[in-house]
């Protein structure tokens, strides 16, 4: 501990710093933001970030739930940018920022105590990047530290770590370079006790790799752990004080489980989910009519453990689940393409009673996601958008953006989806994938993985391998668990853990995984993985009775995108002043055409004859004219002297009056207007580089070379006389200057 002076304040600084993976990681507090609860600043490499606790020192009345926020924000001066757009300031959360707040606030979410009912936010702001090291675990370790040091009730610390899988080896949070080639992205965290919170994208890795990289990553961030402890040692405030559990909440606790348990638990035998939920409505409804007005406050609480409770044993001590399936099957599976006829492609894929109809459009370069980034602007060809209507649980709400859940479960499909895209280069279109939910009780995001590849496939997207999902539950007591395949909504709700596993048939592509209780161990991990990789066999399988492999041909209503190459030297030709020429090409063809610095073209169309159109006219710009060759072309502008024909692409040429035909001509117009169509010989260039074409050696009907018959005109005679008759240069007499 330093003791730092500030003009006339002073104030203590508690610093700790470990090596980590290379780097050093140093916790700093007591400089900064000293009127939150809990502040620090956390600096790892160069990447630093400021994490900030604040929690209301009162609960609000009539609050049955943990009010927690987490904000995760990344200014640009943290990389030495300026915002883009009008305002040049930063605006709403980017799709990285909801993301990483969500990574922040799943781990440390089950680790407050349970009675902790007092609003609490966490803000953690990047404020330097060193464009190495991902800002996200910078900001997750140092919200824990935060935490831990704050006095609120956290029951951490918690600690997170990037696992990386290179040359068949595990690397601790790989550097952006190193990051390009890995097999793996994978973020745990977790308490010393074990795993909280997994989120990863892979390419096609086994279950067994996938555990051992959960099982470094968690062995690998224990020494965070240890420096969190010893950070706080020296400067954690006084916890807050807990209270027990009022009397009259543990005496209503027991009312209701005798007013209640006979009715849900009959409720809880109903398999349909519709009739169920409203004998559960009615079962509480029963207990509440029974109960005085204070006691209707608060039974909530009560009410929801009740539920859970009985579930929850059923399951250990049955085996038999809500809908009666056993904790292994999964449900019936439906799946459908081709459903709607001007979508590039399409798929409804039901499971149960969740259903996401997925639909994929193709589109050009022009259609690609701009994202202006901490690390640099980039473009991303694939988008996949995820929307959860109040309609699909049928429910009356009100429709907004979309938000953390939906970007999300987007993200998460997003990531299983994309190890298995093909290179740009081979399939050089813009995809964009909706999955709409239109029903839902239990996994939707799963359903979305599954329809997304029935719907990718059915666009004719050349996918390696069909890709599926399915969610796992977890239900655990201090006499057993029981690992639930394909979780319906109520056992997510009252389980244990959300466990998404996605992938093909050789291997992972994407694990999520969130814990409620303290922590799982790797017995338990183990058997979920082996349990979800037998279900999503089983989902695939089913999901080939649809399709089985990519459509050989793009839907009529795609666009077919066509490539060519260009010289780089030629782009300047293709594009025209202020883009003119390109612009032509599109209007008159109705194509899109993208150009890229190297001379790469596409050219996109759903009309196969205007996609050619455009090539062959960009074909005629960029070619040379070739001595000897014969061309058609449309004259252009008619001088004394001879007309302009062009006839190249946008190349012009001059006909000289003497090469129009073989007699002698006495005005250009009495053979030759503008608009006329010719046919003409290039026979050479000037001096300048201008082409000299002639239409008198090319039969203007057949097109066909004609011989030259024109005799050669008689050289000029040398010496004093220029010619018959005509004296020399050197004889005529000097102009006078005299004037």
């Amino acid at each position: 501990m330093a003791e730092v002076s500030w003009g006339k304040y002073m104030f203590d600084v508690v610093r700790k710093e470990i090596e980590w993976g290379g780097r050093p990681l140093i916790f700093e507090t007591g400089r900064v933001a000293r009127q939150a609860d809990g502040a620090v600043l956390v600096t790892y490499g160069e990447t630093s970030a400021l994490c900030t606790v604040v929690g209301a020192k009162e609960q609000r009345a009539g609050l049955d739930f943990f009010p927690l926020t987490v904000n995760y924000q990344e200014k640009t001066f943290a990389a030495g940018k300026i915002p883009g757009g009008f305002f040049k300031r930063e605006g709403r959360a980017t799709e990285k920022e909801t993301l990483t707040s969500r990574l922040i606030d799943r781990p440390v979410r089950p680790l407050f105590h349970p009675s902790f009912r007092c609003e609490t936010q966490i803000i953690t702001t990047v404020i330097s990047h060193d464009l190495e090291n991902d800002p996200d675990i910078v900001a997750l370790v140092g919200a824990s530290a935060a935490l831990t040091i704050s006095g609120l009730p956290f029951m951490g610390p918690i600690a997170g770590a990037r696992v990386g899988y290179i040359e068949g080896e595990y690397v601790l949070n790989p550097i952006a370079e190193q990051m390009a080639d890995s097999q793996l992205d994978l973020v745990v965290a977790g308490t010393r006790e074990g795993v909280l919170m997994v989120e990863s994208e892979a390419n096609e890795l086994s279950e067994e790799i996938m555990l051992g990289a959960v099982m470094f990553g968690h062995e690998a961030y224990q020494d965070v752990i240890n420096a969190i402890i010893e950070l706080a040692e020296q400067a954690a405030k006084e916890p807050r004080p807990i209270e027990d559990t009022p009397q009259e909440v543990i005496d209503l606790a027991q009312k209701v489980q005798e007013l209640g348990e006979a009715g849900l638990r009959e409720a809880y035998k109903e398999t349909v989910k519709q009739v169920r939920q409203e004998k559960i409505s009615e079962a509480k409804k029963s207990v509440i009519e029974q109960l005085s007005e204070e006691e209707e406050k608060i039974v909530s609480s009560p009410l929801k453990n009740l539920e859970k409770d009985i579930v929850r044993r059923d399951i250990l001590d049955t085996g038999k689940r809500i809908d009666g399936r056993d904790t292994t099957t999964v449900r019936p599976i439906d799946c459908l393409v081709s459903m709607l006829p001007r979508s590039h492609g399409s798929a409804v894929f039901t499971r149960g009673e969740t259903q996401a109809m997925v639909v994929t459009t193709l589109g050009t370069g022009q259609d690609e996601q701009i994202i202006d980034a901490l690390e640099g602007e980039y473009r991303e060809h694939f988008m996949l958008h995820y929307n959860f209507p109040p309609y699909s649980v049928g429910e009356a709400g009100r429709m907004f953006g979309p938000g953390r859940r939906e970007i999300g479960h987007g993200k998460l499909a997003w990531r299983a989806i994309r190890p298995l895209l093909p290179p740009k280069e081979e399939f050089p279109y813009t995809i964009r994938v909706v999955s709409e939910i239109t029903e839902s009780n239990g996994s939707s995001s799963m359903a979305t993985v599954c329809g997304s590849s029935l719907s990718m496939m059915d666009a004719g997207v050349p996918l390696k391998a069909p890709v599926a999902g399915i969610a796992m539950g977890l239900i655990k007591e201090d006499d057993g668990y029981a690992v639930l395949s394909d979780i319906l909504g109520d056992e997510d709700h009252l389980g244990d853990i959300d466990f998404k596993v996605a992938g093909t048939e050789t291997g992972i592509t994407s694990l999520q995984m969130d814990i409620k209780i303290t922590s799982i161990t790797e017995e338990i991990m183990q058997i979920a993985l082996g349990q979800a990789r037998d279900g999503r066999l089983h989902i695939l399988g089913e999901m080939s009775k649809a399709l089985t492999e990519s459509r050989g041909e793009l839907s009529a209503h795609a666009p077919r995108i066509t490539t060519m190459n260009v010289p780089a030297d030629k782009i300047r030709e293709v594009i025209g002043t202020g883009g003119k020429v390109i612009r032509e090409i599109c209007e008159e063809t109705g194509c899109k055409i993208d150009i890229n610095d190297e001379g790469l073209i596409k050219i996109a169309s759903a009309d196969g004859d205007a996609a050619q159109r455009a090539m062959d006219w960009i074909k005629d710009i960029v070619a040379e004219a070739e001595v000897g060759a014969i061309y058609t072309g449309k004259v252009v502008k008619v001088m004394d002297f001879g007309a302009f024909v062009n006839f190249l692409g946008p190349k012009d040429g001059l006909v000289h009056i003497s090469e129009i035909l073989n007699e002698r001509v006495a005005q250009v117009t009495d053979v030759v207007n503008e608009g006329d169509e010719v046919k003409v010989k290039v026979i050479g260039l000037d001096d300048r580089g201008k082409v000299k074409l002639s239409m008198r050696l090319v039969d203007q009907e057949t097109g066909e070379e004609l011989e030259d018959t024109r005799p050669p005109r008689e050289p000029r005679a040398s010496g004093d006389s220029g010619g018959e008759g005509r004296p020399s240069r050197r004889s005529r007499r000097p102009r006078s200057t005299d004037r």
